[in-house]
């Protein structure tokens, strides 16, 4: 994770200025936590405790309410949201294969022996004979 998405998800601003940023009630944000579309950490107060991402998730979903979108639509868009993502991360990890996995551990194995230099030796003289 970059430093700055690290820096954004750290849940560091309690309710109230979470209130202040975003004009919202304490009620209101509460009422999305409910829906599943804002979810804070709790610190060992058990206070919720709100990252930037959270504000910025805050934000999204009034300006979805202004354009007209209810509750069940703004779940309906981060659910898509979310299973692109799935979909993304799911293309970026190539699944190794048995055969892939055995030659990555046979290539480490004689890396760690000191035996890829006497393999490659044999396998030369073997294609000589």
């Amino acid at each position: 994770m970059k430093e700055k998405e690290l820096r954004r998800s750290l849940s560091v601003l309690p309710i109230g200025t979470v209130m202040k940023l975003t004009d919202l009630s304490a009620r209101q944000i509460r009422y999305y936590e409910q829906q599943g579309l804002v979810i804070p950490e709790r610190n060992e107060g058990n206070r919720r405790m709100y990252s930037l991402n959270n504000v910025d998730q805050l934000l999204e979903i009034k300006d979805y309410l202004s354009e007209g979108i209810n509750m069940a639509g703004i779940r309906h868009i981060y659910e898509q949201q979310a299973q692109k993502e799935h979909a993304k991360k799911g293309q970026m990890q190539k699944s190794l294969t048995d055969t892939d996995v055995r030659r990555i551990l046979r290539e480490e194995i004689k890396a760690v022996g000191g035996l890829a230099d006497r393999a490659d030796k044999l396998s030369v003289h073997k294609k000589k004979l």
